[in-house]
């Protein structure tokens, strides 16, 4: 039987009643939304970041009139 614990206690999931069952199951929900959302954020810092240094070496490459590309 799973078990919820929160504030310190352990609560018998198959023992609460029906809202409290839905009331778990939103939590639930709520820290996967959350999970997915920090997940987002690493992934938009990343290309923010990528951005900054195209931007960079973009402007870099401009004031030097050479490009620095590997291509």
């Amino acid at each position: 039987m799973p078990k919820l614990q929160f504030d310190g206690e352990e609560y018998d999931y198959s023992a609460l009643n029906d809202n409290c069952k839905l009331l778990a199951t939103q939590i639930q929900a709520i820290y996967a939304r959350v999970g997915e959302a920090n997940n987002m954020m690493a992934i938009l810092t990343k290309a923010k970041r990528a951005y900054i240094a195209e931007l960079k070496s973009e402007m870099l490459a401009a004031k030097a009139g050479f490009v620095f590309d590997d291509d």
